[in-house]
């Protein structure tokens, strides 16, 4: 007999050798106001149809939790392409990203005519009767030889690269009613699970709905991202010039030694564009109503420092004077911070900047006066002031960059004329293959994990153990105004995951596996090694990822 300890209840149970994780939900008495969608075992994530053969930490999860929301997100992506394949069986269902708290896709019927609305009806009733007749999710592992050859017949020409480009022995993939599909981590058990959803018309494709994160009865509430999908829409239209659809496209060409070439495309698209925001600035700085206040924003790690700097050059060469600090320097004392909950401190909440203070200084730098503007002691905790004076002279913009940037009370009191906004984010426009998006808060966990420990400052693991506090304050602090920026900049690199594995893979390593970050860890880890390692030292010093990477 197992001996099972489950988390949720903090008790044991005894099971026969090779029982689910399924059967053995009903054994233990916790409450469950919504479906279990799959577990952590020993703090690593596994499907409920997971056959337990010895001891183990069992942890059961919800859609409330990151892990078991992935489970059904993944799950419903199946779904979709079952459904639009029985009603055409000749068609290309494309998972382009996350958006709109849905998932955008594009569907090529195979028939030489558009998607119309009656068509997206037809497979949402199709999805419908999947979910009713509770068709089961099965999973098959088997040698790589055998699971490209089945691909390749099916003409699934994105999973053949990205599986021949990785160094795996055996592959795993699953079936739902006699469809194949390949799908990096764990499925639900069956269809019936998945009853909240959504299918609806969007831009030249459809937009799969999704739970919301806290009421999973109900559809995440939907929100218009124009700026955000002409950044991926545009992003996109590179990668197919350059043929490179999906991770393997990025690998093939990687293998075949064009990394170097790949770095270099993707440091001069983001120089362009940055060239091109700098020509704006100075276009509306001698307009009518003049911009004399740029404002930097971003959640954690999408590259504002760097960014700043760079446009600062690039302001510079059209002849202005940019002048810039940032809003952490007017850090309120640390004893003064707000807290969470727990009693911990809420760095990122928008009172731990004295905005007061800052505003006033903002005013009176526009006003022409001298300023003398702080300095934050990380160290101490302390604001101090020691002698650093900014002035605007003639020709000269101010550039303030920092979380909390486009929140309009930090600059309330600014004319919104003098103002310009740019908003930066990892917007991932690469997927693994056409059924599998990457997770747009991969890369900045990622580059955050790989420079809090080049810095010395945190441990992967607390890192890791940070993180749902990072994004829950950028949920609530930084993204409300991702679409009020004038400009939104994508700061990913088609190769930036490549670049990264090397690193990320030794620091990930040194998560211990008996503490509970170890399953992200373990995620990530997973995820990782189907880039091809890129080495690093092709990216050039001034590249925004050097900032996560070091020098």
């Amino acid at each position: 007999m197992l001996k099972i300890f489950c988390k949720n209840t903090g008790t044991y149970g005894e099971f026969q050798e090779g029982t689910t994780l399924l059967e053995m939900i009903p054994s233990f008495g916790f409450e469950r106001p919504y479906d279990i969608l799959s577990a952590i075992v020993n703090n690593v994530t596994e499907g409920l149809r997971f056959r337990v053969f010895n001891n183990r930490d069992v942890e059961f999860l919800d859609y409330r939790t990151y892990n078991g929301r992935n489970a059904y997100c993944r799950s419903l992506c199946f779904l979709l392409c079952k459904a639009a394949k029985d009603v055409f069986p000749d068609c290309e269902v494309v998972l382009r990203r996350p958006i709109s708290k849905g998932y955008f896709c594009t569907v090529d019927k195979g028939e030489g005519t558009d998607l119309t609305g009656d068509d997206i009806e037809r497979i949402s009733a199709r999805m419908k009767e999947i979910v009713e007749q509770k068709m089961p999710f099965y999973r098959h592992e088997v040698q790589k030889p055998e699971a490209i050859e089945l691909f390749r017949k099916m003409g699934c020409q994105d999973k053949v690269t990205l599986l021949e480009t990785t160094d795996d022995v055996y592959i795993t993939y699953y079936t739902l009613g006699g469809t194949p599909d390949f799908y990096y981590d764990a499925l639900v058990p069956d269809a019936g699970y998945l009853r909240v959803w959504g299918l609806i018309p969007f831009h030249d494709g459809m937009l799969l709905r999704v739970p919301d994160r806290h009421h999973p009865e109900e559809l995440a509430p939907m929100f218009s991202q124009p700026k955000t999908f002409d950044v991926f829409s545009e992003t996109l239209r590179w990668n197919k010039i350059m043929n490179l659809s999906n991770v393997g496209d990025v690998n093939r060409s990687c293998i075949e030694g064009g990394a170097t070439d790949l770095i270099q495309i993707a440091e001069a698209l983001q120089e362009k564009k940055i060239v091109q925001i700098a020509e704006e600035i100075d276009r509306r700085y001698f307009s009518r109503d003049p911009v004399r206040l740029v404002l930097i924003t971003g959640p954690s790690s999408s590259g504002k420092s760097t960014f700043c700097k760079r446009l600062s050059i690039q302001l510079k060469a059209c002849g202005l004077h940019p002048v810039s600090f940032s809003t952490d320097d007017y850090f309120v004392n640390r004893l003064d911070t707000p807290r969470l909950p727990d009693g911990s401190f809420d760095f990122d909440n928008f009172d731990t900047v004295d905005h007061e203070a800052l505003q006033s200084d903002v005013v009176r730098l526009l006003a022409g006066e001298e300023v003398e503007v702080p300095e934050y002691n990380f160290t101490t905790g302390i604001r101090e002031y020691n002698g650093k004076k900014l002035s605007l002279s003639e020709g000269s913009v101010l550039l303030i960059e920092g979380i909390h940037a486009l929140n309009p009370r930090l600059t309330d009191k600014v004319p919104e004329s003098a103002k310009f906004r740019i908003f930066i984010n990892a917007i991932t426009s690469i997927s693994l293959d056409d059924h599998n998006c990457i997770p747009t808060s991969d890369n900045r966990l990622l580059r955050r994990i790989v420079r809090d420990c080049n810095k010395g400052a945190f441990t992967a693991r607390e890192t890791i153990a940070n993180w749902p506090n990072v994004r829950r304050a950028e949920v609530k602090w930084i993204y409300p105004y991702q679409e009020d920026a004038d400009v939104l900049f994508d700061s990913t690199y088609l190769v930036e995951f490549a670049v990264f594995r090397p690193r990320a893979e030794w620091i990930l390593a040194t998560v211990p596996k008996n503490c509970p970050e170890y399953t992200e860890a373990s995620r990530l880890l997973n995820f990782l090694h189907y880039f091809v390692p890129v080495p690093e030292k092709d990216v050039p010093s001034t590249s925004l990822i050097r900032d996560f990477l070091g020098q």
